[in-house]
């Protein structure tokens, strides 16, 4: 009788529970508010807003600023903490906006560094010790990676889950602050990032958001090229609006969307003499960034990236880059293997995420049917860690900000273009059309 009991008891349980709602679709997070930062009062000689960035071979560039005009502009630096044998001295700029005036933003290359080492360093011969540690020299090398990032609380979000990842260098895309010709945006900003673009280089391109022109008052990326120096002279760009650098086995290239990019252009012309001279055998891996996506199903910006598409693309495939990333659209794309929009098991991985945490919200409508090439698309809040295991492998995976918990949504084990053989059987192609004037 007790066993009959039990049994009619989990029949009726089982019904109970086909019969209760199932919740299917992942519920997108709405907006979150711009973060507020209290005006705490500095010592106008101290160092604020340090970021770090790689300056060529074995060498790092440290960025802060300071009230003081007369502050120098001295890094102090060493293996130990408190004990440093070496320093460096560099330069500074400064910037008007309107009625705005930044404070003197100093730029400090110091080096030459060990490889995967931690450095202990002081800007300005006082104030706070801060920590760094450099890249490895070989594989494997992790790279996270967000863009579109913004100061909300899903800005928040986002930096605590790329603060738990062991990376080694940050990949971002474009559209940093959101400052808007706002300038006290992009200070907040620097206080928001500093405890982890002060500990690991944070690499970046330009976006729609940073373009901040005023017709007949300022320039185009004005604050952002005085902020946020890049290695362009290192890899001989004459723009900070697209460079180049090496890490670990990786050629990496950041491309500007928002300036010249057609064949008679000068970003054009360094694209192809910097594709050029990469050397697979020492580089296997190469890597794209820029800001507007060339592959997007999503309804937001369709279509803009179009022309840079059009005429770059070519020099991509010929040189077989294995991975795209860009932001502009508020989701999450990954592609297939792509060329002249179709698939192609020779061409570039496209990975849209533009989904740093930015005020705008999320890009929610995708285009129906889904295109062949598209593997996975999503639109949430989240950011991208991207394991380089070795010269023919490595590991992506995007993950979500669910409840603000890092939540791995997608992926995927990816094969080099050189593990493929891909570049052997385009060789003859690739020689002719980057090297050809």
């Amino acid at each position: 009788m007790e066993t009959k009991r039990m049994i009619f008891v989990i029949l009726i349980s089982v019904l109970l529970s086909l019969s209760l709602p199932v919740r299917t679709d992942y519920v997108r997070p709405q907006p979150r508010k711009t973060l507020h930062f209290p005006r705490e009062p500095k010592h106008p000689s101290l160092s604020h807003q340090v970021h770090i960035s790689l300056a060529g071979e074995n060498h790092m560039r440290i960025s802060w600023i300071t009230d003081d005009n007369s502050a120098p502009s001295i890094v102090e630096y060493g293996t130990l903490p408190g004990q440093y044998t070496f320093s460096s001295s560099g330069e500074t700029t400064s910037y008007n906006y309107l009625f705005y005036s930044s404070g003197k933003i100093h730029h400090t290359v110091i080096g030459p560094l060990e490889h995967d080492t931690v450095y202990f360093y002081r800007c300005g011969g006082q104030g706070p010790e801060f920590q760094l540690k450099t890249p490895p020299g070989q594989f494997p090398v992790t790279f996270a990676v967000a863009g579109d990032l913004g100061q909300t609380g899903w800005t928040k979000s986002t930096l605590d889950h790329i603060d738990q990842c062991k990376y080694d260098v940050h990949l971002l895309p474009g559209d940093l602050s959101y400052a808007d010709c706002m300038q006290h945006l992009w200070d907040n900003f620097g206080e928001l990032v500093q405890p982890l673009a002060s500990a690991r280089p944070w690499m970046v391109t330009q976006g729609n958001h940073e373009k901040e022109k005023i017709p007949f008052f300022t320039d185009a990326f004005e604050s952002y090229n005085a902020r946020w120096k890049m290695p362009f002279e290192e890899s001989e760009s004459t723009s900070n609006l697209y460079y180049s650098f090496e890490v670990a086995g990786v050629h990496v290239i950041m491309l500007g969307s928002y300036t010249d990019y057609d064949d008679l252009s000068d970003q054009y012309s360094w694209l192809k003499a910097d594709l050029s001279k990469v050397d697979r055998k020492k580089t296997p891996w190469l890597v794209v960034l820029f800001h507007v996506p060339w592959y997007n199903s999503n309804h937001a910006h369709q279509g803009e990236g179009d022309g840079m598409m059009a005429a770059m693309e070519p020099l991509l495939y010929a040189a077989g880059v294995d991975l795209v990333f860009a932001g502009h659209v508020h989701a999450y794309e990954r592609s297939k293997r792509v060329n002249k929009g179709k698939s192609d098991p020779c061409g570039t991985v496209h990975i849209t995420i533009g989904d740093g945490g930015n005020r705008e919200g999320l890009a929610q409508k995708y285009i129906h049917p889904t295109p062949e090439w598209s593997m996975f698309r999503e639109a949430s809040f989240g950011h991208g860690e991207l394991k380089i295991v070795n010269s023919t492998h490595a590991f992506w995976s995007w993950h979500r900000n669910d409840d603000d918990e890092p939540v791995r949504s997608d992926q995927v084990w990816i094969t080099s273009l050189i593990g493929s053989g891909c570049l052997a059987e385009k060789a003859y192609e690739s020689s002719k059309i980057l090297v050809s004037p």
